[in-house]
């Protein structure tokens, strides 16, 4: 078996930057590697999560210019947290004065879970301006991915995780626990919005790994980090991601099937399960399918980082 690749070491941003974009919010943004290298922008998930130092490691910083930023309401994005003017749309037209503000032409994208969700939106309405696509764990946000996950699909993987999910929601109200968890995460009061968006992170923390990681648990675990991950997530879940129709994304896949793509998926992706990637797959045979095995959701784990490192390689060429 050949030894997998490895992310590349640790980098610091040669620039950060704020971009007023619209409806009041201001976007972080920074850029990292060679300044005259190919452009790469790496999409965060969640939504809500935040870009992560770790990101920057899937690109050679030789021979990239790679960009995080991070979407409205969450990390250092401003205002925190808000659901005001927040959709899919906002965010696809956020990365388009994004890249017209940093003077490209065309960059490379890069998500995985959420971030391949906006990933495939952003390419779909703005086909000429993606180089590259690069997907892990695809989210299509369709309605049996969300029923899957949040009612009755992972929790007979995780039983003990999910009765710690389902603590904060009487029993009379978890039939539908996306509009039992969105009532608390945008109402009044602040014990019961932390209680919730807590236990809903943390649930997403406790099975994103094919092995879980305490460390993971706990960051997810953050006050600050679970309640703008935890009150995005939910608005988008409970608008159905702002698509026009259930399978958006994978109906509209032919205004891309030009752009040269590697989707990732792990087979025991209990987050984003595979049929999704799947789905994707035989719409749009002409990009390259990379089964991991051994792995689960997460993005750092080996099988994976060997994956996205290699197509990141591959598409120097």
């Amino acid at each position: 078996m050949n030894q997998r690749k490895l992310l590349f070491p640790s980098i610091e941003p040669y620039r950060t930057g704020m971009l007023p974009v619209s409806d009041g919010h201001i976007i972080y943004f920074e850029e990292s590697g060679n300044p005259n290298g190919k452009p790469a922008v790496y999409i965060h998930g969640g939504p809500g999560g935040g870009s992560n130092p770790e990101q920057r490691r899937v690109f050679d910083p030789e021979q990239y210019r790679i960009i995080l930023f991070d979407q409205r309401g969450c990390g250092k994005s401003t205002p925190f947290a808000s659901l005001d003017n927040n959709t899919t749309w906002d965010m696809v037209e956020d990365m388009e004065k994004l890249r017209v503000h940093l003077e490209l032409s065309t960059w490379q994208i890069c998500g995985g879970s959420w971030g391949s969700t906006l990933a495939l939106a952003y390419a779909q309405t703005h086909p000429s301006r993606a180089t590259e696509l690069v997907l892990r764990g695809i989210f299509t946000l369709r309605q049996s991915e969300l029923l899957w996950y949040y009612q009755n699909g992972a929790l007979n993987l995780f039983p003990d995780e999910w009765e710690k999910f389902i603590a904060p929601i009487p029993p009379s109200e978890r039939g539908d626990m996306i509009s039992a968890y969105y009532k608390r995460l945008t109402g009044d009061d602040r014990d019961v919005q932390i209680e919730a968006a807590k236990a809903w992170s943390i649930w997403e923390g406790s099975t994103v790994n094919l092995f879980q990681k305490p460390e993971q648990i706990e960051r997810f675990g953050n006050d600050h980090f679970a309640i703008a991950f935890a009150r995005i997530e939910c608005h988008y879940f409970i608008n159905k991601g702002f698509f026009e129709s259930d399978n958006w994304l994978i109906d509209n896949v032919d205004a891309i099937r030009h752009i040269p793509a590697v989707i990732v998926q792990g087979r025991y992706d209990a987050c984003t399960p595979m049929r999704t990637a799947w789905d994707l797959h035989k719409a749009w045979p002409e990009a390259g399918f990379k089964i991991i095995d051994d792995a689960g959701h997460a993005f750092d784990e080996p099988g994976i980082v060997d994956a996205l490192v290699s197509a990141t390689n591959k598409f120097l060429q």
